[in-house]
């Protein structure tokens, strides 16, 4: 296993806008899940993305607009039940303009989003992370991997790398830097296996172990928190390593802080999202120390 690198963190001239620091299309959400890609949307926007667009059914966009007031939206073709429709021109005109995509938290399992899918692997142009609902969907044929053109970063719990593999969450558990990695290099992917210390494989066959977090995280929706992370991150350009590296700790440190000053009980995603840009402040101030102390060596 491969010691990760320093984390670094873009700088931010003094003569930037918005558009320097990337656009994430966020699509995620259904019928009583729209916490899931308020969530994600969110935690892009506190990681320093420029621009997020939560892309929707269109019946939960006055919810969007109105929670998370930084965010654009777009009202998706939606299906009787609230879920996301499979419309190939709605979501290829979604996509003009971002610099990342983030799929799957909340969207549920129908042949629509399984469409939506195959879809973003094989005609998206952008990075992509993949999460929750779109790991299921993905489960159902992982051929739609081998088509992707762009670098992939999936995110499953023990539970859905279970069915991604068709195996038990126990065989699973029992060998999680083994089976992360063996899944990266086979599909060509960068795996996220979640959970206490999280697994984070990439196709060349390197792999890390990440060391923040604590046990208040298991709560629901901090995945949907990790997605917006890792999608922002790919948006503002980190290559999928460094998002993957870079994100997972963060997303761990801002759960320690959350810890820090409330204690680990009752904390929940949302504060994980305000704790980011302290968390990354933080980071950035140690990196600026260790560069001034490397100077003067």
């Amino acid at each position: 296993m491969i010691p990760p690198p320093p984390l670094k963190l873009k700088k931010r001239p003094r003569q930037t806008h918005k558009g320097d620091f990337g656009h994430l299309l966020v699509l995620a959400g259904a019928r009583g899940k729209s916490g899931a890609a308020l969530l994600c949307g969110g935690a892009a926007l506190r990681v320093g993305t420029g621009l997020v667009t939560l892309a929707g059914p269109s019946s939960l966009n006055a919810v969007f607009s109105s929670v998370l007031i930084e965010a654009m939206t777009i009202p998706f073709p939606e299906r009787p039940d609230g879920s996301l429709s499979l419309d190939e021109g709605a979501i290829a005109q979604a996509l003009q303009g971002k610099s990342a995509v983030a799929f799957g938290p909340g969207v549920g399992v129908s042949t629509d989003t399984i469409g939506l899918t195959r879809w973003l692997f094989a005609h998206g142009e952008k990075p992509l992370v993949v999460d929750a609902d779109g790991l299921n969907c993905l489960a159902t044929d992982l051929t739609a991997l081998r088509s992707s053109r762009v670098p992939i970063i999936l995110t499953p719990h023990p539970g859905e790398m279970a069915r991604l593999l068709n195996k038990s969450n126990a065989e699973v558990q029992a060998q999680r830097l083994d089976v992360a990695r063996s899944f990266a290099t086979q599909h060509r992917c960068y795996v996220v296996l979640k959970g206490a210390h999280t697994v984070i494989a990439a196709p060349d066959g390197r792999a890390w172990i990440n060391t923040t977090g604590n046990p208040g995280m298991a709560s629901g929706g901090m995945g949907d928190v990790l997605t917006g992370i890792l999608g922002g991150l790919l948006a503002q350009g980190y290559p999928p390593a460094e998002a993957c590296i870079l994100g997972v700790f963060l997303h761990g440190y801002a759960g320690d802080l959350a810890a820090q000053e409330k204690g680990e009980a009752g904390i929940i995603a949302r504060d994980l999202i305000e704790r980011l840009p302290t968390g990354l402040h933080t980071l950035r101030q140690t990196a600026l120390r260790e560069d001034v102390s490397g100077d003067g060596a």
